[in-house]
């Protein structure tokens, strides 16, 4: 069976879309096949991300290690039993068509909370949730008191892994390996970065992730999108020399894959 790899957080802006390219195409790169879902049906970043990659691919004449984009197949809804749900009936077609043909299947969820993101979870095997390194992030996880200290219980987000937890528990499939991303790290060891750090440990003892650093602020994220280019694609398009902050993007994604502990994968960029 393919390893489901889900990228969730209910909360937009926190790089969602490029952590799930750049892993997706980092798993690629490795050998492995891997298929993609992007379950933000009316923005689609993830999904118009591959496709710009696609048209880059194809307008440059090369050919470069890449997820294989699918959009969730239509399901006419007078073939739907009583009491099923249409989206649930969606997302389980395109896994049981992605799985017998792929090593990994990527989903991207939206940054809210609906019942197609809410049915992905629940099929994780690795969940991988981005957070910007604020407080206004880590409530989507935790209410903690005014000074940022105690953390007062867990929020809505962690509420809802709980309860994928739960339904994979029941359905005899193995624990949910949950890693935190902390995306958009400042340069600077400022007061606030080094408390989120300790809410956020703190906070992964008592509902059960872990943490793992994610990518710096850069401005080659945003460059990159509209060819659906990632980092381990420049040298393949002609540039011969990195420089020092993209040099410093790749071991950021190299130890984003460390951190992940995929199965079977072994880091060869």
């Amino acid at each position: 069976m393919a390893h489901i790899i889900v990228v969730g957080n209910e909360k937009g802006g926190a790089g969602k879309s490029t952590v799930s390219m750049h892993v997706a195409t980092a798993i690629a790169r490795m050998g492995f096949s891997i298929a993609g879902l992007d379950l933000d049906l009316r923005q689609r970043t993830f999904g118009r991300y591959v496709e710009n990659r696609e048209r880059f691919m194809e307008k440059a004449e090369i050919e470069l290690p890449s997820p294989k984009y699918f959009d969730l197949p239509e399901i006419d809804p007078a073939s739907l039993q009583e009491g099923e749900n249409i989206y649930d009936m969606r997302l389980s077609a395109a896994i049981a068509t992605l799985e017998p043909d792929n090593d990994f299947i990527l989903i991207d969820c939206p940054g809210s909370h609906t019942r197609l993101s809410q049915v992905a979870h629940s099929l994780a095997d690795t969940l991988i949730t981005p957070l910007n390194d604020s407080f206004v992030d880590f409530d989507l996880l935790a209410k903690i008191d005014v000074d940022g200290e105690k953390i007062l219980g867990p929020s809505v987000y962690s509420e809802m892994v709980w309860n994928a937890r739960q339904l994979r528990a029941q359905a005899g499939l193995k624990p949910i390996d949950w890693i935190v991303v902390r995306n958009r790290l400042g340069a600077q060891q400022m007061v606030n970065k080094e408390k989120m750090g300790k809410a956020l440990e703190r906070l992964a003892k008592r509902i059960g992730f872990r943490t793992a650093p994610g990518f710096n602020e850069r401005v080659i994220f945003r460059e990159l999108f509209p060819r659906g280019l990632t980092l381990l694609d420049l040298k393949d398009i002609g540039v011969k020399q990195l420089n020092i902050s993209n040099v410093a993007a790749r071991q950021e994604l190299r130890e984003l894959i460390k951190e992940l502990n995929l199965p079977d994968v072994e880091i060869n960029f």
